[in-house]
């Protein structure tokens, strides 16, 4: 190693060091020099010693890096021990702040620069947003702390257990697919719920539908429905709610299959497109126009909608066995069929089956055919929920919206087929 590469390696070291005492220094400023262990000099050089040992320990080994950070923790907790005594007050963090601002630069100087700096950026972040961490811990209620913990569990435990190949006799479910789509619902529930929470009911209303259009725009629209029955003084922002979710909606059909197989992107981009502007445009209006409507009061209970979660899982994998049968038995009709059925429950389970079916069964313009029949039929389905949730004072603007913005991704998608 050149004289160079150690020069740069300490600066990195010092310059973490600076970092985190430039933070706690600023947080103690109006303290006496006398009347603090430690402050921006000191985690400086708490850097730089890191960075020292690590350097050393690179020719003479790692047992001098260890020595020396026995002696720096017990001189550093030992100040800090005293200072802590003298003034009643007994956190830990600078203490903790000390000895990682010593190990990152004891990181840097062995090779690992980038991943030392990030980590000592990441220290100065945590230790800056003290006070909005700690309103943020105020604020959780346990249903909040549960469900993070439960999603968690699903993503970090039980998926990377589970197997990554077909285990059906049709070889169509794949259970970590499966779960992964679990989860995708479940962390998009959970991404609403903290919308509401964080930006209130009339701007939570669309931030929650644009939300639940990318987990399940047929449930978003049942809810909205069900909150204009009960608030039908509010109709004109739910519907710009429900309109969002059919737009998020939509655009998210387009890229699942585009994804699945980039050879349906050329039938169905432009039918995506003008359906997802007709539908943004009506919520735009919506929801500009009658500013001075009351929002209203939205009731917060599951954050995580877990049980909604597993069973559009278990949906989708019912649709993508029933489509496989069906493929197999009737050709093109009987995907035609699933398409229809599917549609009147959610799109996202049928756009998966019919775009895996596309890459060796199904040609692409019956497979995009079939997408859009799911729905078409879904928007219709979505129309009968508003109306019998919601009234027709919900249902006429919904209904009119989306039928426009049905007939326009027909037209685009009839004119993208002559070409």
């Amino acid at each position: 190693m050149s004289q160079t590469e150690i020069l740069a390696r300490l600066a990195v070291a010092l310059g973490i060091g600076l970092l985190v005492g430039l933070e706690r220094g600023w947080r103690t400023r109006e303290e006496e020099d006398h009347q603090r262990a430690a402050g921006l000099r000191t985690f400086a050089l708490a850097g730089l010693t890191g960075g020292v040992a690590g350097a050393l320990s690179v020719s003479a080994g790692p047992l001098v890096l260890g020595l020396v950070f026995l002696g720096f923790s017990g001189a550093f907790t030992a100040f800090h021990w005293l200072e802590a005594k003298a003034e009643g007050n007994f956190s830990a963090t600078s203490l903790v702040a000390g000895l990682l601002t010593f190990l990152l630069g004891a990181y840097a100087a062995t090779g690992e620069v980038q991943i030392a700096a990030a980590g000592g950026v990441a220290t100065t972040i945590l230790l800056a947003l003290r006070e909005q961490l700690h309103g943020l811990v105020r604020g959780l209620t346990w249903p909040e702390i549960k469900a993070v913990l439960v999603l968690l569990a699903m993503s970090c435990v039980l998926l990377p257990i589970l197997p990554d190949r077909p285990v059906d006799p049709w070889q169509t479910l794949n259970p970590w697919q499966l779960w992964l789509f679990a989860i995708l619902i479940a962390g998009i529930s959970f991404g609403g719920y903290v919308a509401i929470r964080l930006f209130g009911d009339r701007l939570g209303v669309i931030l929650a539908s644009l939300a639940g259009g990318l987990s399940s725009s047929t449930a978003t629209t049942m809810a909205l429905a069900r909150m204009a029955g009960t608030h039908p003084q509010s109709w004109s922002i739910l519907v710009a709610g429900m309109l969002s979710a059919g737009t998020i909606m939509v655009l998210r059909v387009g890229l699942i299959a585009a994804l699945l197989n980039p050879a349906l992107l050329a039938s169905l981009v432009l039918p995506v497109l003008a359906a997802a502007v007709v539908q943004a445009v009506g919520a735009g209006v919506l929801a500009i126009r009658r500013v001075d409507q009351a929002a209203p009061k939205l009731e917060l209970s599951n954050p995580l909608e877990l049980g909604s979660a597993l069973k559009l899982a278990a949906f989708m994998a019912v649709v993508l066995v029933a489509g496989k049968l069906l493929q197999q038995a009737y050709g093109g009709a009987g995907v035609m069929m699933l398409a229809a059925v599917s549609g009147l429950a959610d799109v996202d389970a049928v756009t998966v089956s019919i775009a895996r079916m596309s890459l060796a069964d199904l040609g692409p313009g019956s497979a995009a055919l079939a997408i859009g029949l799911a729905v078409v039929v879904n928007a219709l389905a979505k129309v009968g929920m508003a109306a019998s949730a919601g009234g027709w004072r919900c249902a006429l603007p919904f209904g009119a919206i989306s039928l426009l913005a049905m007939t326009a991704g027909g037209v685009a998608g009839y004119l993208a087929s002559l070409y």
